[in-house]
């Protein structure tokens, strides 16, 4: 074997490792960066559990995982729900209203601190709790339905790429990327759209005691700054998230200053290293791979 080829081959080989490394630290990026957690408490009164409602809503499962461990802890005495999230799956949301709302029907305090942002699925799930504090700033509400569809149609015929669809059923490929939406589709899907907006407009109507005339006035799909959500009888107080602490100690019936119980992710070795990069990564994955047809989210910048 000749000397270049030798210094080709362990080039080769170099390559081949890092490009191995760029996949395995892409792979673990996509997945989940947290290993385990560890359960911090700060303060020595009664304890508030907080739990933390942040970003896109993909999944109810962290969230409901740690309500139902905390409302059946008798130690717990309220919790606090912090909400920072422009919402995101429709079902998702629904099933973690569902978990708050049992909680709270069960006995147990939930109290809402909503941050910057409350929105539409995050303005849903905040429903079930027993108060709903937000910040003058806070943007909430945005009682709607969104669905988006790419069309790859054009680009593809412009790449001479063709797709073959075979189907059973007029409306079985009904937004396919592969081909252009027709009335009939457009149809199809506003009635899916209509149907879940009447279950928010329902929630909303129910748990905030207010007409349906008065909230269909609402729900729009438009959000408000708490100051005007609470003119408007969509959240209980203007507050901090001190201001909600404070609630939530008064609603479980502690004397003096509560302890405050929250989960803390231990985080991998890559999150260090990585920095900011990993949760971009996740972001990313999230809106491109992860969105369901049907959401509760607030489509404007978050």
């Amino acid at each position: 074997m000749s000397k270049s080829t030798k210094w080709f081959l362990i080039i080769l080989g170099v390559l081949a490792l890092i490009a191995l490394g760029f996949v395995l630290v892409f792979i673990s990026m996509l997945g989940d960066q947290t290993e385990s957690t560890e359960t911090v408490v700060t303060g020595s009164g009664d304890k508030i559990a907080v739990v933390e409602l942040k970003g896109v809503i993909s999944s109810s499962e962290e969230v409901n995982r740690q309500i139902k461990k905390y409302r059946e802890n008798r130690s717990i005495k309220a919790i606090l729900l912090h909400v920072d999230s422009p919402g995101g799956g429709v079902v998702a949301s629904q099933e973690m209203y569902e978990e708050v709302r049992k909680t709270r029907d069960g006995g147990k305090p939930v109290v809402v601190s909503m941050g910057s942002l409350a929105a539409s699925g995050g303005y849903y799930v905040a429903c079930g709790g027993s108060r709903l504090v937000a910040n003058r700033g806070t943007l909430t509400a945005s009682i709607g339905v969104i669905s988006e569809f790419l069309q790859l149609r054009d680009a593809l015929t412009k790449l001479g790429i063709d797709v073959k669809t075979i189907k059973s059923g007029r409306l079985k490929d009904a937004g396919s990327p592969v081909r252009k939406m027709n009335e009939e589709d457009e149809r199809y899907f506003q009635t899916l759209m209509d149907d879940v907006h009447q279950q928010f407009i329902a929630v909303v109507e129910r748990e905030r005691k207010m007409s349906h005339e008065d909230v269909v006035a609402l729900a729009d799909g438009r959000v408000f700054t708490g100051e005007q959500a609470l003119t408007m009888g969509l959240i209980d107080t203007i507050g901090t998230y001190e201001d909600a602490v404070k609630l939530a100690a008064e609603l479980g019936g502690i004397r003096g200053e509560p302890a405050i119980v929250k989960e803390r992710k231990r985080q991998s070795w890559l999150s260090p290293v990585l920095g900011d990069m990993g949760e971009t990564v996740k972001d990313l994955k999230q809106e491109l791979l992860d969105r369901p047809i049907l959401s509760y989210r607030f489509a404007g910048p978050y």
